[in-house]
């Protein structure tokens, strides 16, 4: 594999390399269903740099960073964009070619991002470090070792950027159209504090795990979250909190300050005598509501009853919250600025809202609604329209006089848009149309049996008193429209309302679920170990009426690389997805199931435990194994976590044992370097072929069994040492296999052991099967 592919970590080396007045790097960016997908290209280094898909929120803070990091030349985009982002480039760029200083913004038609389009762009690019000879197979196999072509909003922000820099010629523009621009490496790339983790870290750790939903009536596109850490660790009462949960367990950072902050908060809230305050503010997150939703509604004047009265219980709630931080201790920061944020401009939201809108009859009438005493001209449009129905009786009495006597009765009403009306009982004599007419009154129409005329006093009164209805509910909406730019002036503070509940959520969320599953709070180190007490897998535990829980240890002293074998079933796979997720939690801020823990800031979490199909780019199972542990072995630090489950099954048993052997052996060779790595395996020739040399980096250790008769029994503890037998026989019986199958494996088994030739069994069939 070429060195110069390589992906590597972080972009600040070349950063430095960089004259940073003139910067060269052509940025390509996508945001779309709140993931981010960034690429860019630098000039001075001819290198593309690929950050794999990375969730944002819509103030695309991720963004913000990543553009003081790289400081592009240019930002090319889709021109088919979300306002977020239109908004960000706005502020961000300018049309000029950077003129002014700021970044050049391009944007193309959106087909020129799309997935397919852009899969074969990078497919057919001239990439110099790809070998010429290499068939089309062979070069998707080699090309998704680099790029991870699951990040579907990465690959077409890479697709765009390849048509931009050929189109623009960047570094070649004096050269024959034959020369292409140079492309010598891709390299992945992340933030500093970000812990690179891909989808198949996620995937098979169970950190996130989507199931359709259960309700017939979200089959078509409900999906609720199953057994995952995410499930177990989220009891979130708000929308928002959900979302911000998600947005850290997709972002595990290792800044330490940022980290310990988060514990602090957690600490606090798991102290017994604060239970009732945790009570107390989950009751008031519960009513927080979806306010940039709200406030973006109102920008358009499109907003409901139901959107003032969840914007009122969000506000009166907050306020509440204020109140409650403003007696915890200010020594926690998150606290200190709740207190210091939700006061005047939340009071008086809350204030104005409560004093102008009518919420019980914005109810009734589905419509907003003003108090009393709001708007003196309202309130006398109301009076007239609650005392028109005994003015109107007056008004008919009158009318009645004035009518022939064979007329028995009259009414005058008052219907909204049409105005006043008189209306009299149907005569038997009315039969034909023009036995309507009466003299001095226009025939409006007749409904259930009663003519309905307009008159000179009706016209009269349409004049005076107008379209009632229609006057007030006009008048009510120009209050609406003052009140909602009231609000809107005070939108930030709404803001702050949202990220600090936020967190706030999830932080009480973790405490919860930390204090109901005795967590502890692990202590963070500059040392480079792993060392967990007592570790336990957060949801396995879930799942069994006894779980054993085993300690987990890295470092100089007890080596960094640990070889785990064992039977099959007893517990091998479980215990490297509980040292990944036990770190994980850590890396978030939660708490842990451990009775004592010390980690080190990870930097990375790799892992070969579990094979993902891949149908878009056509690999085999066996050549995905193969791009994960070359994901390892190429970007691994030796602040890494990687974990390796049974690698090299997928092939003949000699092939995978020596690539499992090599693997290890690059690894041994980097010596404390090395990252911390846990291999489990079935490969027993490993150690009885002396492959691996010994030393002091590495130790064996397997899972306590004991077999009584033809029994196998499990204890699930770890222990120093190596298991020489798989038990396959034990563990097919246990499965269900029918017994004389077993017999005939296990024979076949021994014979093949001892060198001895296999004797073959006669079938009923003509053809002869072992």
């Amino acid at each position: 594999m070429s060195s110069s592919a390589t992906p590597v970590q972080r972009p600040e080396a070349m950063m430095d390399e960089v004259d940073a007045s003139s910067p060269e790097a052509y940025v390509s960016v996508l945001w779309q269903s709140g993931q981010l997908g960034l690429v860019y290209y630098s000039a001075n280094e001819c290198t593309v740099y690929i950050m794999p898909d990375a969730p944002d929120s819509q103030d695309l803070k991720l963004l913000k960073k990543l553009m003081e990091e790289i400081q592009p030349r240019c930002i090319l985009t889709s021109a088919k964009q979300d306002h977020n982002m239109a908004d960000f480039l706005q502020a961000m760029g300018t049309s000029n070619h950077g003129e002014d200083g700021k970044p050049e913004i391009a944007l193309f038609p959106n087909v020129d991002f799309g997935l397919n389009i852009s899969k074969q762009r990078v497919l057919s690019a001239n990439l110099p470090f790809v070998a010429s000879h290499l068939s089309e197979a062979e070069k998707i196999v080699y090309l998704a070792s680099i790029i991870p072509f699951e990040c579907t909003t990465m690959l077409r922000a890479l697709g765009g950027l390849l048509k931009f820099i050929e189109r623009r010629r960047i570094g070649v523009e004096l050269e024959d159209a034959s020369v292409s621009v140079p492309i010598l490496a891709i390299r992945k790339f992340t933030l500093p504090d970000m812990v690179h983790i891909d989808q198949d870290a996620y995937c098979v750790l169970q950190i996130f795990k989507s199931e359709v939903h259960p309700s017939v009536y979200k089959l078509a596109s409900g999906l609720k979250e199953g057994l995952s850490l995410f499930g177990i660790m989220n009891r979130c009462k708000s929308q928002w909190g959900t979302k911000l949960m998600r947005l850290w367990f997709m972002r595990p950072t290792k800044n330490l300050e940022e980290l310990n902050k988060r514990m602090d908060i957690i600490q606090f809230f798991m102290l017994a005598r604060n239970t009732e305050i945790v009570q107390t503010l989950q009751d008031c997150l519960k009513h927080i509501r979806n306010v940039p939703m709200i406030l973006k509604r109102m920008t358009l004047t499109y907003t409901k009853v139901s959107d003032w009265q969840a914007l009122y219980k969000t506000v009166y709630n907050a306020v509440c919250i204020g109140d409650v931080c403003k007696s915890l201790p200010r020594s926690i920061e998150l606290f200190t600025k709740i207190s210091q944020t939700f006061t005047d401009d939340l009071h008086y939201i809350a204030s104005l809202i409560s004093k102008v809108v009518d919420f019980e009859g914005s109810n009734t009438e589905n419509r907003f609604i003003v108090r009393p005493n709001v708007d003196p001209a309202i309130d006398e449009k109301k009076r007239q329209l609650m005392g028109l129905s005994d003015f109107l009786t007056e008004v008919a009495r009158n009318e009645l006089t004035l009518l022939d006597s064979r007329i028995p009765s009259c009414c005058v009403i008052y219907i909204p848009l049409i105005g006043f009306l008189l209306t009299i009982p149907r005569l038997p004599s009315m039969v034909d149309k023009d036995d309507f007419e009466i003299e001095g009154l226009d025939f409006m129409f007749l409904s259930e049996g009663r003519l309905h005329y307009r008159s000179a006093r009706t016209k009269e009164l349409d004049t005076m008193l107008g379209d009632l209805h229609c006057e007030i509910r006009d008048l009510e909406t120009a209050v609406m429209y003052q009140l909602q730019a009231k609000v809107l002036e005070k939108s930030a503070v709404l803001y702050d309302v949202m990220e600090y509940t936020a967190q706030l959520d999830c932080l009480i969320s973790m405490a919860v679920v930390a204090r109901e599953n005795t967590y502890i709070r692990p202590r963070f180190t500059k040392k480079n170990i792993i060392n967990i007490k007592d570790g336990r897998h957060p949801l396995m535990e879930m799942c069994t009426r006894t779980f054993v829980s085993n300690s987990i240890n890295t470092d100089e002293e007890h080596g960094k690389i640990c070889i785990l074998t064992g039977p099959n079933s007893s517990g091998k796979s479980v215990y490297l997805k509980e040292a990944g997720l036990i770190v994980f939690m850590a890396l978030i801020g939660s708490y842990i199931p451990a009775t004592e823990a010390e980690i080190g800031l990870i930097d990375g979490i790799y892992t070969r435990i579990q094979s993902r199909e891949s149908v878009s780019v056509g690999l085999s199972t066996f050549i995905i194994d193969l791009n994960q542990v070359a994901a390892a072995v190429n970007n691994a630090t030796e602040r890494s976590l990687v974990l390796i489950d049974e690698f090299g099954k997928g092939t003949n048993s000699v092939d995978g044992l020596s690539l499992l052997a090599a693997v290890l052996r690059h690894w041994m060779k980097q010596d404390m370097k090395c990252p911390h790595i846990f291999v489990s395996t079935n490969f027993h020739s490993l150690i009885q072929l002396n492959l691996l040399p010994t030393i002091k980096l590495m130790r064996y250790l397997t899972l306590e069994t004991l077999q009584d008769g033809e029994e196998l029994v499990f204890f699930y503890q770890l222990k120093e040492g190596v298991s020489t037998d798989s038990y396959a026989a034990n563990i097919a019986i246990l499965a269900g296999m029918p017994p004389q199958v077993v017999k005939r494996g296990t024979q076949i088994s021994e014979q093949y052991r001892r060198g001895q030739p296999i004797c073959r069994i006669d079938c009923p069939s003509k053809t002869n099967h072992f």
